[in-house]
């Protein structure tokens, strides 16, 4: 029995005080699931089919893109699901894959956030060397970096997990996170937690040293430039920087929540908190480049208006010929 959980399935204690409200709240996510999947499929499209897009920002920008949908549609679903019963359980095996989805999906975000930092500091720093060194080929080993990257090595990282017993059945949630699941182990976790914190500097910190060096890089530069090139310079990093200031946001929400007693603050600030990073990222992300970018912006809009305007012209030529 030593690999063998005492408990296989877990009740999410997050759902008992939505129930009083849960039509409300299936409304909302249903909504916001929706949004997310519609906003990034039109970003998706718009970047596939114009050529002029197919740039590295732009790659990067689609990569966020379909990693949004890919946290939504892990873990959304099952929280409409559960919205809908009264017994509010998950087994082992499901909080595993949420747990692996959950963590790649921060990952892949913060490799993606740090690549296009990198990116933004070729194009401002080197513009006459960009194509030299950013090539197809670098981008390509860059992508391929961002998604397989997490994909296995946090796949060792779980497996530590995979192999606890489990004394206790209640996860404080409405879904499974890694440390809520390691606090329910019959065992002793010291050992554990130490290897969990050295993953996280292993996964976090390159990432982070990259876009604040980037970003080092980019002031330096700016700080000798014309007042044309800054404002260049800054309606090129807005769109990254919001978006990583969004990812900073639900990753401090998370970790707050997760680490210090939140029993006595009220239920829907701990709801918002503990549910910022699946719903705002991959919201405000294709809002963000859709709103700030210029050139995806002019594309969205000709895809919308394009149309309408060449039916209104083929009205009127109509009606002058009948005339």
């Amino acid at each position: 029995m030593e690999n063998t959980s005492t408990f296989t399935t877990f009740t999410l204690d997050g759902f008992v005080e939505m129930d009083q409200n849960k039509h409300l709240y299936f409304v909302i996510f249903l909504f916001v699931y929706a949004a997310v999947f519609l906003l990034n499929i039109l970003l998706l499209t718009v970047i596939y089919t114009e050529r002029s897009l197919h740039a590295p920002m732009y790659i990067f920008v689609s990569n966020l893109s379909f990693n949004g949908i890919f946290l939504s549609s892990s873990l959304i679903p099952h929280l409409l699901f559960n919205l809908t019963t009264q017994i509010h359980k998950i087994s082992l095996a499901g909080c595993l894959i949420q747990i692996y989805f959950l963590h790649t999906f921060n990952i892949i975000e913060l490799n993606i956030l740090a690549f296009m930092g990198y990116d933004r500091y070729i194009a401002i720093c080197h513009p006459l060397r960009y194509s030299i060194m950013m090539t197809s080929r670098k981008l390509q080993i860059f992508v391929v970096f961002i998604w397989m990257h997490p994909f296995t090595l946090f796949l060792l990282y779980e497996s530590l997990t995979i192999c606890l017993t489990f004394c206790h059945g209640n996860i404080s949630k409405t879904y499974c996170a890694n440390f809520e699941l390691i606090k329910l182990s019959c065992r002793d976790t010291t050992i554990h937690s130490m290897i969990g914190f050295i993953t996280m500097f292993i996964f976090m910190f390159p990432q982070i040293l990259m876009i604040l060096l980037s970003y080092a890089q980019i002031l330096r530069v700016c700080l000798y430039s014309t007042k044309e090139c800054k404002t260049k310079a800054i309606q090129t990093c807005t769109p990254h920087l919001l978006t990583v200031l969004n990812y900073c946001i639900g990753i401090f929400f998370e970790i707050i929540q997760s680490r210090l007693n939140m029993n006595y603050s009220p239920f829907d600030f701990r709801t918002f908190m503990s549910l910022y990073f699946m719903i705002f990222p991959p919201l405000l992300n294709p809002v963000i480049y859709g709103m700030c970018c210029q050139v995806i912006r002019k594309h969205i809009w000709r895809v919308f208006f394009h149309r309408k305007v060449i039916s209104g012209d083929f009205q009127v030529i109509l009606h002058s010929t009948h005339a």
